[in-house]
């Protein structure tokens, strides 16, 4: 195998200033025997991105490189000729390897082909910890000694080709290109295939696939599918999106943060809005419309699950979980959360909140968001955006009008209005809507346009959308630890998730108005937020003036927190933004909390319960006759 290039870029080492010169090449990774103690390896989360993802449109690897030589751009230099050199011997497309600093270290990823994944992971690991020797670290303390190949590039090379050829299957190759060619979708994770989708679906043990000779390609079918992400409001779309399908007479299967539901039966009880969650419900054989919740937390793990969809809805960006995954700003989490528009075909659908000034910059910068076929919502029908977007939609009528189609939805003189092709249809009084709470709730406006858009979108009748829209929310099962509005003793009982300063301004907003009383709020955090997240948490409650705040304790989620952390840090959160000791308690249990919450409360109070478990707020319901 002639491979000059690669030979080159192993055997001829960066040098940044000040390195003693290059060590003798680390070896070639090799698995050691089982009594081996775990090694102290040079880096740090080593993953597979299977699918589109925020650096590429399809399947890529990343780490995060630790040691002395993890923020040196040399050393990035270093593993990216590595990588190269060796993609190239092995015959595989231009990994175009990039290094992403960050507040908190570095992220090196490069694309790699999707049935060799698992070798593209060895070759970054081993590239990287090559590196570190280089530069006079431990480099490949995870690497069997007794196997160096030292600098022999033919030698290195042989070893990987031949990973890469023990991972690739021709029987999952065969299936691929046989979907491919039936325009179906492919889901396959570590133990199961599946083609078609829902109702269309069948899979199989990854062990044991058939034959595309064999497939049922009659009985194999894609569904309508969208996508939802965003940093509040997901849940809620995505349920009210679930009961606009089951108004059109479709059994809709639904995952998110709650879990995975079919035709409105529960299925699985969880977080289940990341991958996990989108093929359980895209292998369902009773799903005839796929809704899936798609958090940021599963795209920066793993990638988009999905390859096509009809629809994908961002409701919003605020700041969260920031210091994650190499994210550290807004304009950084629009980008993620705008991987879902590598889904979608020309004729889909991607419904922007033409009100979020951070969205609307990440979608104009995005060339697969900004090309997008777009419908825009806001709270005002006039909304200047809104306006510009119906103008443009009406001046390509009759053309392919890519990004200018014109839909919109926005309320005009307490009406929720929808335009489309240059007809605005009236959804009815926002005052009717049970999910507006007589219009207090006004960040609900923005769920119910944008579900109404995207409904529309896939095709749904303006009649389910109206039906859907005039009665959800009006039961607390509708929207369970959504905006969930309950009495106790004459005093109003909001219980909702409210997990981010932006959530929790909303729900305090909608509480205030609700009752003119004392306010009493529930307060906490999971441990992986920072301490600057954690101050303006507290910042925001005590910007409400709360009468009482209990501030619980989350042991089962601490995250690397010690134990009372959190707590002590809302607590001086609270305490810095002016609110007195008096009103301030800590409680070690959620429920305890908010049962003292509740004992406290009088006729004419209000007390608010962001709840974080979900078995804490199903007791909560029952307590509370729901």
């Amino acid at each position: 195998m002639a491979c000059a290039t690669w030979e080159r870029r192993l055997t001829e080492p960066a040098a940044p200033p000040g390195a003693a010169g290059a060590a003798a090449h680390a070896p070639v990774p090799q698995p050691g025997p089982d009594t081996e103690a775990e090694p102290n390896h040079g880096f740090d989360d080593s993953r597979r991105l299977t699918g589109p993802n925020l650096y590429f449109g399809g399947t890529a690897v990343t780490l995060t490189p630790l040691g002395a030589a993890a923020a040196d751009p040399a050393w990035h230099a270093r593993w990216t000729a590595l990588v190269s050199g060796l993609a190239g011997g092995l015959g595989w497309p231009d990994p175009q390897p990039q290094a992403h600093p960050h507040t908190h270290g570095t992220l090196l990823v490069f694309a790699a082909p999707e049935d060799t994944l698992l070798t593209a992971t060895d070759i970054s690991e081993w590239a990287w910890e090559t590196c570190l020797a280089e530069a006079g670290g431990p480099g490949n303390a995870g690497f069997d000694r007794a196997q160096d190949l030292g600098a022999d590039p033919q030698a290195v090379l042989a070893v990987f080709a031949e990973r890469a050829r023990a991972e690739r299957d021709p029987r999952l190759a065969a299936l691929r290109a046989a979907a491919q060619a039936h325009r179906l979708p492919i889901f396959e994770d570590d133990d199961e295939v599946s083609l078609g989708a829902g109702a269309g679906s069948r899979s199989w043990p990854r062990a044991a696939l058939p034959a595309p000779a064999d497939l049922p390609w009659a009985d194999l079918h894609d569904l309508p599918t969208l996508l939802v992400t965003g940093s509040n409001g997901k849940t809620t779309t995505v349920r009210l999106l679930a009961a606009m399908a089951r108004a059109a007479g479709l059994a809709p299967g639904l995952c998110s943060t709650e879990g995975v539901e079919v035709d409105g039966h529960a299925v699985l009880s969880g977080d289940y809005a990341g991958p996990a969650g989108a093929r359980a419900v895209l292998r369902h054989p009773g799903v005839q419309a796929a809704v899936l919740e798609t958090a940021r937390g599963g795209l920066l793990r793993r990638g988009l699950v999905v390859r096509r969809a009809d629809v994908a809805v961002v409701t919003n960006i605020s700041a969260d979980h920031f210091g994650e995954y190499g994210i550290d700003a807004l304009d950084g989490l629009a980008a993620v959360k705008l991987v879902v528009a590598n889904a979608l075909p020309p004729a889909g659908l991607l419904v922007l909140n033409a009100g979020d000034e951070v969205l609307m910059r990440a979608t104009a910068r995005w060339p697969h968001a900004r090309a997008a076929r777009q419908a825009l919502f806001a709270r005002e029908h006039h909304h200047p955006r809104l306006q510009a977007h119906r103008a443009a939609g009406a001046s390509s009528a009759g053309m392919t009008c890519g990004a200018t189609c014109g839909m919109t939805c926005g309320v005009s003189d307490g009406v929720l209005l929808l335009h489309q092709h240059g007809v605005d249809h009236a959804l009815g009084a926002v005052a009717d809507m049970p999910l507006a709470l007589g219009g207090a709730a006004r960040h609900n406006l923005d769920n119910l346009a944008a579900a109404a858009l995207a409904a529309v979108g896939v095709g749904w009748p303006l009649d389910a959308v109206r039906s859907t829209l005039a009665r959800f929310g009006a039961r607390p099962q509708d929207n369970p630890g959504r905006l969930e509005r309950r009495t106790h003793h004459g005093a109003v009982v909001l219980i909702d998730y409210a997990h981010n300063p932006d959530g929790l301004t909303q729900l305090l907003r909608v509480a205030r108005s609700l009752a003119p009383g004392r306010l009493g709020l529930l307060l906490g955090q999971a441990g992986n937020r920072d301490d600057a997240a954690l101050a303006e948490l507290a910042q925001t409650a005590a910007g409400f003036a709360p009468d009482l705040v209990l501030i619980k304790e989350l042991p089962q989620m601490l995250r690397g927190r010690a134990l009372g952390e959190v707590s002590a840090r809302l607590h001086q959160g609270l305490r810095a933004a002016g609110l007195p000791v008096a009103c301030l308690q800590v409680e070690a249990d959620e429920q305890a909390a908010a049962q003292r919450l509740l004992d406290w409360a009088q006729p004419g109070d209000v007390v608010v319960l962001p709840v974080h478990q979900k078995a804490v707020r199903e007791r909560l319901a029952a307590l509370l006759g729901g």
